[in-house]
């Protein structure tokens, strides 16, 4: 669908000197990297169509670029032709899943992210040791569906600190929280504390589980928000991340925060009053989207821009095995991902 051409931003007068504070780290973290070229791989190397169980992530502008180069994107695997090449989203998937598309004959590429696989392995471990789960996130999401599914008999989804004061367990003294990978590093917390407050004896995933990239999001627009007047968050409505880095904003100081898939979107009376604008990206996003939110806001005066960064990130990852080495038998010059999300404005 084409995009919507927008006005253009006008060039009113605030109190003070206008500006954006442009948060670092934003965009892309090295599991979509690395989900997003493995699609673009699988259909150089074998053609489209390629399918995508679900969104290969939680971005619109992406999943539309990679239809139009031949992706289709589907709810399940029985809607993939037999025999057809299936990538699995970087968000993970159930045993059952994997085994449905193997009955289907599938060419199956798994493009979870390695952080979710990671904690796929601590939810078997676990419960192979007889431990009940208690699985911090929100119900339907993707991860924690195909989280659950690797022991859905040891596992309860906690979906907000609330629920940490009614979830029943069977054994208090065999009992592991896990928690998927996007969330408020904050509430999580809060909802770890909660459950502790009623069962002492709760363990700890062996290592943090929500990932490195969506923490480092969160301190970024932290710092950011105590001297916003208004957050603008790129990403889409389904990113979890993304939803969270509002919330954190206006936890943290913002004045008002706003999720954006595109410029476009950005409001005139968002910018009433407003001198200072604070610019961040979800996980899952493009730094191109960043910029035309950035050259929006150039045209109604907001030109000054300074990069707040907090952390640095040269995490990558390799990526599917099917997808390593050309189709003569070299390894593929994108066998790990690289492309930079969070470039110097």
């Amino acid at each position: 669908m084409p995009r919507a051409r927008a006005a253009r931003l006008q060039n009113n007068p605030v109190d003070g000197a206008k500006r954006v504070l442009l948060a670092a780290p934003r965009g892309y973290c090295a599991g979509v990297d690395r989900a997003v070229i493995a699609v673009e791989k699988a259909l150089e190397r074998y053609g489209a169509p390629v399918y995508v169980r679900k969104q290969i992530v939680h971005n619109i502008h992406v999943v539309s670029e990679l239809e139009e180069k031949g992706a289709i994107f589907v709810e399940e695997v029985d809607e993939v032709p037999p025999g057809a090449h299936v990538v699995f989203s970087a968000h993970g998937v159930s045993p059952a899943v994997v085994n449905a598309a193997s009955d289907r004959g599938l060419q199956a590429i798994d493009a979870t992210c390695p952080l979710v696989t990671k904690v796929h392995r601590e939810a078997v471990r676990f419960a192979r040791d007889d431990f009940e789960i208690l699985l911090i996130g929100h119900d339907g999401h993707e991860e924690v569906e195909g989280t659950a599914g690797e022991a859905p008999e040891h596992v309860t989804v906690v979906n907000s600190p609330e629920e940490a004061d009614t979830v029943v367990v069977k054994d208090p003294s065999k009992v592991v929280w896990l928690s998927q990978t996007t969330l408020s590093v904050d509430e999580t917390m809060e909802t770890v504390d909660r459950l502790r407050a009623r069962f002492p004896d709760l363990q700890n995933p062996p290592s943090d589980d929500i990932c490195y990239a969506t923490q480092n999001r969160q301190v970024a627009i932290k710092k950011v928000a105590k001297d916003a007047d208004l957050v603008i968050v790129v990403g889409s409505a389904n990113s979890s991340n993304s939803v969270r880095l509002v919330e954190v904003a206006l936890e943290y100081g913002a004045k008002a925060a706003y999720r954006v898939d595109y410029a476009e979107e950005v409001k005139q009376e968002w910018l009433d009053g407003v001198a200072t604008v604070g610019v961040t990206s979800g996980a899952s996003v493009p730094e191109v989207l960043v910029r035309e939110v950035l050259e929006a806001l150039g045209s109604a005066g907001y030109e000054d821009i300074e990069e707040i960064r907090t952390a640095e990130e040269d995490l990558m990852f390799s990526l599917p095995k099917e997808l390593r080495q050309t189709t003569s038998g070299q390894r593929d010059a994108r066998a790990l991902g690289g492309r930079t999300g969070t470039s110097a404005p």
